[in-house]
């Protein structure tokens, strides 16, 4: 019994909640009908004051919601925006890093010409042809000795005990050879020994490294006749003959720095700053005769390449 009237109850609440067949007919044909009058009247639609104040109503609550949507809408877009600025400094780094190089062997290009230039001015100074080289190590510190090693060999014309010199003045000499590389004994060599002579007086004497290679590398000249006094800033010239080695004659060594005299010893010595900076050598020239064969282009005692 209880639950008849249970279901009557339910029955009775659908029946008063259920909208009538008519009114949802009317309710379909009034959408219908703004929807053409819509769609009809254009920017004069009946329907625009309706909508104008529904945007009014509702803008707020779009107003938040976008906001509140916005951080997980852009969360893709950020990404795809992060990796292009990587993208975009990466490439930004490796232009800059071009750069960078480009100018680097520029300077380097510009000095290696100059270098080069300097050395045709030297075989035309010294009326003498010779094979350009380039620095391609130094020997070790271990080794107590200071040589280094050049990228032209017996293939270039280059020869033991042949004269090495570069724009600013003497180098040293070759002490072996092989097909394409050979070992330069510098002069600032403590076993060096070259010939030089005062450029003022044309005095004589001989000139020893003290092993030291940066711009406090110095030469010591002890000439042979000891009652001549040197003057501070005479210019010392390699002493050699014309045709043997291991040293040419009249290249540029150095400058007189100082002046000892040893009253006990009866002795004077010099000392020599060498023109050429031993620390950064780079192009150098082998000094060779003139009808040397050679896979290198040869500097001729006029100046020019052949």
């Amino acid at each position: 019994m209880a639950g008849r009237l249970g279901e009557r109850r339910w029955r009775g609440l659908d029946d008063r909640h259920r909208v009538p067949r008519s009114t949802m007919v009317a309710l379909t044909l009034a959408s219908v009908t703004l929807m053409v009058l819509d769609h009809q009247g254009g920017d004069s639609s009946p329907v625009e004051p309706v909508r104008a104040v529904a945007g009014e109503l509702f803008a707020p609550v779009e107003t938040v919601t976008a906001a509140t949507v916005r951080p997980f809408t852009a969360v893709p877009t950020w990404f795809r925006s992060k990796d292009s600025l990587r993208e975009e400094v990466s490439k930004l780094e490796a232009e800059n890093a071009a750069l960078r190089a480009e100018v680097a062997s520029a300077d380097l290009d510009a000095n290696t010409l100059a270098q080069f230039e300097g050395l045709t001015v030297a075989a035309a100074d010294l009326g003498r042809a010779m094979v350009p080289a380039r620095v391609i190590g130094y020997g070790p510190a271990q080794s107590f000795s200071r040589t280094v090693t050049i990228d032209a060999g017996t293939a270039a014309g280059v020869r033991p005990d042949t004269t090495v010199v570069n724009a600013d003045g003497l180098v040293g000499r070759v002490l072996r050879a092989t097909a394409h590389r050979a070992t330069v004994l510098l002069v600032v060599d403590p076993e060096s020994i070259v010939g030089g002579r005062i450029g003022t007086s044309m005095e004589v004497g001989f000139l020893t490294g003290r092993g030291e290679l940066g711009r406090e590398g110095r030469l010591d000249l002890e000439l042979l006749d000891q009652s001549l006094v040197p003057a501070e800033g005479d210019t010392v010239l390699s002493w050699g003959s014309e045709d043997s080695g291991p040293y040419v004659r009249g290249v540029p060594v150095g400058r007189v720095t100082e002046v000892f005299e040893s009253v006990r010893e009866q002795r004077r010595h010099a000392v020599i700053k060498p023109f050429v900076d031993f620390s950064a050598l780079d192009v150098v020239g082998v000094v060779v005769p003139a009808d040397t064969p050679s896979d290198r282009a040869l500097v001729r005692a006029d100046g020019s390449i052949g």
